[in-house]
């Protein structure tokens, strides 16, 4: 037991570990004693951030999705993450990467979104609420809320880490992305450690609300599908029962515990989907989808910059939906970007921005096309009434009334779609809690046992709390509150990276150019034209 201890004590970065547990602790402790003289504070400074950057969050989260269309498209794809082959296979990489997203929330979204969307239009669209003309749009924007966008800045996040980590060895913490302002040698100086300790928060913040958000569909669930209420005591129990789960998988490290579970999570989210297919009204399904997909890519400019300039700042849907969806994954961006830096050692610049953006969409858009697409056609039809629940229950009730009124295999998709929520979940706490454990011991690749359990215990205590106390939509409002500098920060990576691959890929180049000059001289001038792609990973 000592030895552990005295490796836990031994690995730790004081500074952020402090700093990072007592920012939080702080918080929490503000929730508990006074809960909502606490959240209007923080909501007020929410509704400032939204009503005066929103434009800046929009054209930044476009920015990151164009960088990344030339990274897959262009010359620097050929760039690489160190000179090592790469640790796991393509299939486990991806897995892992979706599962530490938000892919907990693509499946709780899923059946709810489009709905929503169907119930009350978006403002960018003049058709009728609950009409046939609403069914493709809905269906259209929760696929746009879900897919590109929100995956661009885990990616610049993780390429900007892993780059520098591996290329420039720069310590494997967030603030790595610092490393063309500051130099590798120096971002452990103070403006590295506030990063850092933001990110920390940041992490802690989202991770224990989706830790509240999972466990709340579970006892919505419990309520609606068999009448059982949970008080305070049982909603805790479900919370401990989750980080016990995700401590285990997160104890036996990535190899054992994540990179299996997130095999698991895809074949399950696979099958799920294509149940949802078969048993659901199949051919209005793949019309539908194929609508709202089209409409996505065609109108892809337009919803990404629509500011609904000409409403007040008090009512803008567009703040609500799409800008509140850009600042949570920002706020998630640290810890995802540190993880996937970390599985992504030996890839191609071009193999991590396409993993990051590309292969999630093709995973994400016919989730949403089909199971989203699902709920809008069995409400239209009047095959089921799934908006009279979650307007009872809350959005976690509507994948209960989804599933549970798909014909013959109902049930059965049910449990899966439980099992998944929770698997997917686990993933996510297992990454971010690896990742935490990284950023408080300086850049340790594998962080002691101990340090990883106490990082788990305190995300369990502060969602528990906070779901007992009221104070999860304020904790939610403050991860968005942190994403709104890590907007400035992954803006920042972003242009770091531009300016290191163009003086890397000219290196490249010139180093190409003197190699076959060299050999051109020794074989009598006949030299092929100078090929960087022989440095591709593919």
């Amino acid at each position: 037991a000592g030895r552990v201890v005295g490796e836990f004590l031994d690995e730790i970065e004081p500074v952020i570990f402090a700093f990072g547990a007592a920012i939080t602790l702080l918080f929490v402790g503000a929730f508990s004693l006074n809960p909502d003289a606490s959240y209007e504070f923080v909501l007020g400074i929410r509704r400032w951030i939204l009503d005066t950057f929103n434009w800046f969050f929009l054209l930044a989260m476009l920015g990151f999705v164009l960088f990344l269309g030339f990274v897959i498209f262009g010359p620097w794809g050929n760039l690489k993450l160190g000179d090592e082959d790469p640790e796991y296979g393509f299939l486990s990489y991806f897995a892992m990467m979706y599962s530490a997203g938000l892919a907990a929330g693509i499946v709780f979204w899923g059946p709810a979104e489009a709905l929503f969307h169907y119930s009350t239009v978006p403002p960018l669209y003049g058709a009728e609420a609950q009409s046939s003309a609403a069914m493709p749009l809905a269906v259209q924007y929760s696929i746009f809320h879900w897919s590109l966008t929100q995956w661009s800045c885990f990616t610049v996040m993780g390429l900007a880490i892993g780059y520098f980590v591996y290329n420039y060895d720069a310590p494997l913490r967030v603030s790595a992305v610092l490393t063309p302002i500051l130099g590798a040698d120096n971002v452990d100086g103070a403006i590295g450690k506030v990063v850092d300790i933001l990110a920390v928060f940041a992490t802690l913040g989202g991770v224990a609300t989706s830790l509240g958000f999972i466990g709340s569909q579970f006892i919505t669930g419990l309520n609606f599908q068999w009448g059982i209420q949970l008080g305070d005591v049982g909603t805790i129990l479900v919370i401990t029962g989750m980080v016990v789960i995700f401590t285990i998988s997160l104890v036996l490290g990535v190899d054992k515990g994540i990179r299996r579970l997130s095999n698991f999570n895809m074949i399950m989210f696979a099958l799920l989907m294509l149940a949802t297919l078969i048993f659901g009204p199949t051919f209005r399904i793949l019309e539908l989808g194929t609508q709202a997909t089209g409409g996505f890519i065609g109108d892809l400019f337009q919803m990404s910059l629509f500011t609904q300039a000409t409403t007040t700042s008090a009512s803008k849907w567009v703040n609500a939906w799409t800008v509140f969806y850009w600042l949570w994954p920002l706020a998630w961006s640290p810890f995802a970007g540190l993880f996937i830096a970390r599985i992504s050692r030996g890839r191609s610049v071009r193999e991590v921005a396409f993993a990051g953006i590309g292969a999630t969409s093709l995973a994400t858009v016919p989730w949403f096309a089909i199971v989203g697409g699902a709920g809008v056609i069995m409400q239209h039809t009047g095959a089921a009434n799934v908006l009279g629940p979650v307007s009872e229950y809350g959005e976690a009730v509507s994948g209960y009334v989804l599933f549970g009124n798909l014909p013959i295999a109902g049930p059965v998709l049910l449990l899966a779609f439980l099992v998944l929520v929770t698997t997917f979940f686990v993933t996510s706490a297992d990454s971010s809690t690896l990742a935490v454990s990284m950023m408080t011991t300086g850049g340790k690749e594998e962080p002691s046992a101990l340090n990883r359990i106490f990082w788990a215990a305190l995300q369990g205590a502060v969602a528990s709390i906070l779901m007992v106390v009221g104070g999860v939509n304020a904790l939610q409002s403050a991860a968005i509150i942190t994403g709104a500098p890590f907007a400035v920060i992954c803006v920042i990576a972003t242009l770091g990276l531009i300016r290191t691959f163009q003086d890397d890929y000219g290196s490249l180049l010139l180093q190409d150019e003197t190699n076959l000059l060299g050999k051109s001289e020794s074989t009598g001038g006949q030299a092929p034209a100078a090929n960087v792609s022989s440095h591709d990973d593919d």
